[in-house]
């Protein structure tokens, strides 16, 4: 098979863990800045141009499209499957993933636990926010944040409602979010291919961090997870359709909470933590999907 890895960076961790999983199982691996695709749209004849030359030959993508060009790299995503070629995140599923309030709302119908959580667009009634969330503290979120970053915690009730009025001031959009005491700044990493939880380990902020991402300086370590939380974890990625996913969930005192459902999720923690070879699963799961189960 030739496998098409959509990266801007073949030098990334997991970028070059998925061409060394791939190439180990015989496969053909290939590299391609999706910000450096050209879509060409033409009646029954959807093809990318790459560097000027025509894609041809793919038999399955692995999309590694960061939030900041979700736009375009679903785009290519979306192209790829238009010229039948399997992904192993659909493009449907990878934007839909990305709107943080469109997932919340769907985690929420899917039925898992998730902590309290207000969207607003107007400032008038800050305090009743801040009250149907449980008070302070809670977190504040931009919604277009990702990796930790515009995520603050608000010890009051005059800190969050100072961070959540300018940030209506500027236009700029949030969620306000029960903040889980007992989780102390810890969360889990559950990681989803094709229905199955293949890999989970716990993250811990660094001293004095709330935030638990190992893009802040968090740690992770493994975790055997409760039948409850691998249950948690295949609903939430199931419901928001995304079949390689890193699904971010709380322990708190009423169950797992589920935050968020990653559809690019990163390698290198969880291939420490597990010492598991979660790229050799993509891999497989690329076989199944292409040739059948019992390939």
């Amino acid at each position: 098979m030739h496998i098409v890895v959509l990266s801007r960076n073949a030098k990334l961790y997991s970028t070059s863990r998925l061409v060394e999983a791939i190439e180990d199982e015989g496969h053909i691996a290939t590299v391609l800045d999706h910000l450096k695709c050209d879509i060409i749209s033409e009646q029954d004849n959807p093809c990318i141009l790459y560097r000027g030359t025509k894609v041809t030959g793919v038999d399955a993508v692995i999309p590694r499209i960061g939030s900041s060009v979700t736009f375009y790299g679903s785009a290519v995503v979306r192209q790829f499957e238009m010229m039948k070629v399997f992904s192993t995140v659909e493009s449907q599923a990878l934007v839909r993933s990305r709107d943080k309030l469109r997932s919340l709302q769907i985690l929420a119908r899917s039925g898992v636990g998730m902590p309290k959580t207000v969207f607003t667009n107007d400032s008038t009634e800050v305090r009743k926010i801040i009250e149907l969330v449980g008070g302070p503290p809670l977190i504040v979120k931009l919604l277009e944040g990702t990796q930790g970053v515009g995520v603050i915690l608000a010890p009051t009730f005059q800190a969050a409602e100072s961070i959540i009025q300018a940030f209506h001031s500027m236009e700029t959009r949030v969620i306000v979010q029960e903040y889980i005491e007992e989780a102390k700044g810890e969360d889990i990493r559950a990681f989803v291919v094709d229905g199955k939880v293949v890999g989970a380990m716990k993250r811990k902020g660094k001293e004095g961090e709330f935030r638990s991402n190992l893009h802040r300086g968090g740690s992770g370590s493994l975790i055997e997870l409760s039948a409850e939380e691998r249950k948690t974890a295949l609903i939430a990625a199931e419901s928001m359709g995304v079949s390689v996913a890193g699904v971010d969930m709380l322990q708190s005192s009423r169950g797992p909470l589920a935050l968020e459902v990653n559809s690019s999720p990163g390698l290198q923690g969880i291939e420490a933590a597990t010492g598991k070879n979660i790229a050799g699963e993509i891999v497989a799961f690329i076989k199944r999907s292409i040739n059948g189960p019992h390939s």
